[in-house]
């Protein structure tokens, strides 16, 4: 119909002789290598590549599919998705990552590779370095096309060829990402360690500083743990340990950062969270622990408590060092003090009631 819009199909069909111009031609491969060259950060990385082939190519949405350090499937850069775009280009990029093939479609919903899948076209190429698929570039519309859009064979292969610097390049990127993660994680319980712990500490005090929000440190330490190295031996030790990770870790929010600040103590940072908060997640972690039977595997069932020291910040502490303190030493008030309980320094905030510093409601 005349002033009509083209589909997918019909907008990238005039543009074909053009696109293989384009890609053919040096400074557009050197521009492409310099600008996902320019960053170390994968979402970087991938944010340039969309970049680059939104200019070539008239595609309403895009996305960039990568594996990250638990070998899932993210998306590391996404430009004009709704939420149900979006939804089908996660689909369609998980299919391309897994059979490393060119994917095509007129309509989504109608494509038996994806499952709910909405009324669009689309357009998939495999991000390929070092002869493996490590990612998936997706071009999507936002309406079906009368046909499957698509690349003549020698335009493909110039386009997957000007591709690849970006496939290497977020490939050497999520590298480096996990050369990092394991750098900051604890060996043992695969929780932060505490140098990445004082990293992200006095990063998030002056977020906390600036904005006037507050911010909270707990620290954790397991009651009677030394009598599982004593009775049992440091092997059954540190299995109880990477237990207790799992059960601290899992109550914990997501926008918290859990780490093992050393032996059998756990560190807790809590963002824009004020001590009736930071009381409320220790409760829940006390609870979990208490209930939690160790060792069961080994065929032991060992019950453990913890004592928890919670500090604020500004209400305690003006610094990281000063909130580290703080909340130390309103861990080992608890633990002078019965044990099993949970203490905010410089607060009326104590186990499960409020009370004056001086008295503490232990659960023994």
């Amino acid at each position: 119909m005349p002033g009509a819009r083209r589909d997918f199909a019909g907008r990238l069909r005039p543009l074909q002789a053009e696109l293989k111009r384009r890609l053919a031609r040096a400074d557009v491969l050197a521009e492409m290598i310099r600008t996902v060259n320019a960053s170390l950060d994968p979402e970087r990385v991938a944010e340039s590549l969309v970049t680059s082939v939104s200019a070539w190519m008239p595609a309403a949405g895009w996305l960039v599919l990568g594996v990250d350090g638990s070998s899932r499937p993210r998306a590391m850069a996404a430009r004009g998705l709704t939420p149900t775009l979006d939804a089908s280009a996660q689909g369609i990029g998980a299919w391309v990552m897994r059979t490393g093939e060119v994917f095509t479609t007129a309509s989504v919903a109608g494509d038996r590779r994806v499952t709910d899948g909405a009324p669009v076209a689309a357009m998939a190429f495999p991000l390929n370095c070092r002869g493996r698929t490590i990612g998936a570039l997706v071009a999507i519309d936002r309406a079906p096309a009368q046909a499957a859009p698509r690349l003549a064979p020698t335009t493909l292969s110039a386009f997957l060829s000007a591709i690849e610097p970006g496939a290497i390049a977020l490939e050497n990127a999520l590298r480096v990402q996990r050369a990092e993660a394991l750098s900051v994680t604890d060996d043992l319980t695969q929780l932060y360690n505490s140098r990445y712990l004082s990293q992200v500490l006095r990063r998030e005090t002056k977020r906390a500083s600036r904005s006037g929000r507050p911010l909270s440190l707990l620290f954790v330490d397991l009651d009677g743990f030394k009598a599982i190295n004593d009775t049992h031996g440091h092997l059954f030790g540190s299995r109880a340990l990477v237990e207790a990770a799992s059960v601290i870790r899992a109550s914990a929010r997501e926008t918290d950062m859990v780490a093992r600040f050393g032996g059998d103590e756990f560190a807790l940072i809590l963002p824009d969270t004020g001590t009736e908060g930071a009381v409320s997640v220790g409760e829940r972690l006390r609870d979990r622990i208490a209930a939690f039977s160790f060792l069961e595997g080994d065929g032991l069932s060992i019950r453990l408590t913890v004592s928890v020291g919670v500090a604020t910040l500004p209400d305690v502490a003006a610094s990281a060092e000063g909130l580290v303190q703080a909340a130390d030493k309103a861990m080992y008030w608890v633990k002078e003090h019965g044990k099993n309980g949970i203490y905010a320094a410089g607060s009326r905030w104590s186990a499960d009631v409020r009370v004056e510093p001086s008295v503490l409601r232990s659960h023994r």
